[in-house]
């Protein structure tokens, strides 16, 4: 076990370090993202789940689009999109993404959507007519799906994953001891089955680890170990950060040394790609791996 300094967060809101303070978005290019998702009525993870790095995303001119609306029907513990009973989805969602998808002009989009569980399709539909207009109005754009637990609907996989997209991605988000208390309503073993009918319906898998939970450096080589097992291709690593006082607290600050660590790790254990720092997130840099 690699011995590295640990800042505690014992006491409630502890300060953050150094290695976590980013800067305020500025730049033309972000202007011209964020009021292309104020036209087009959109939403994204980058706002709704407070992501550290939407200045430098949004200033290079990409941002991680929401599908099937803003409202969770989960209340997972870790995550800072709201929860609640959401409206009938939009139908024409899928063709406003794709129009902004095209006017931005980007290289690689990234795509996600909240937890839709009380649709029968977990809401495969609105995923594939957003896949299947995008690649129309932009063949060129490559493209990744962050998707959610599909709660072993594998039809609505299968549905979600076939329009055309190059990378499929399911986060694990956690190690599997602590899934009762980060993700009480998924579970680990049926993840890690997604994943692997991702790659075996020939996608590039994906998956994202979040540490600072309390979990251990054998834990976090473990779920190396399953997802590779698994057929998994990418692999993201990030510091949990506490959204809210009403979510769980950061059990512990992880050194960079350790983030680079674990991408040696990760990269010894046959990932093709590890994204492994402070301020990953699933989407950072999600164009390096194609």
């Amino acid at each position: 076990m690699i011995e590295l300094p640990i800042i505690g967060a014992q006491e409630p809101r502890k300060k953050k370090p150094s290695w976590l303070r980013v800067k305020l978005p500025t730049g033309e290019s972000y202007k011209k993202v964020r009021s292309l998702v104020d036209e087009y009525n959109l939403h994204t993870i980058c706002q709704s789940g407070n992501c550290p790095n939407m200045g430098e995303c949004w200033g290079a001119g990409t941002a991680t689009f929401m599908i099937l609306g803003d409202t969770c029907t989960r209340g997972c513990s870790f995550c800072a999109v709201k929860t609640g009973r959401p409206p009938s989805y939009d139908e024409d969602e899928p063709r406003r993404v794709a129009e902004a998808i095209h006017l931005m002009g980007v290289k690689h989009a990234v795509i996600t959507s909240v937890n839709r569980d009380e649709l029968k399709d977990k809401g495969a539909v609105i995923w594939h007519n957003t896949v299947k207009f995008v690649k129309e109005l932009s063949p060129t754009t490559t493209i990744e799906t962050l998707i959610p637990d599909v709660k072993a609907n594998w039809e609505a996989l299968d549905q979600m994953i076939s329009p055309g997209q190059e990378v499929v991605s399911h986060n694990m988000e956690t190690v599997e001891r602590l899934y009762r208390k980060v993700r009480p309503q998924a579970k680990y073993l049926r993840s890690l089955e997604q994943i692997s009918r991702t790659k075996s319906a020939g996608k590039r898998t994906k998956s994202g680890v979040m540490v600072g939970l309390g979990e251990t450096q054998e834990e976090i080589y473990k779920v190396m170990d399953d997802l590779i097992d698994h057929g998994c291709d990418v692999i993201t690593i990030g510091q949990y950060l506490q959204p809210t006082k009403m979510h769980l607290e950061v059990a512990e600050f992880v050194h960079p040394d350790l983030f680079a660590h674990y991408k040696e790790v990760g990269l010894n254990k046959g990932f093709d790609f590890v994204e492994s720092g402070p301020l990953v997130r699933s989407s950072y840099h999600a164009e390096r791996h194609l």
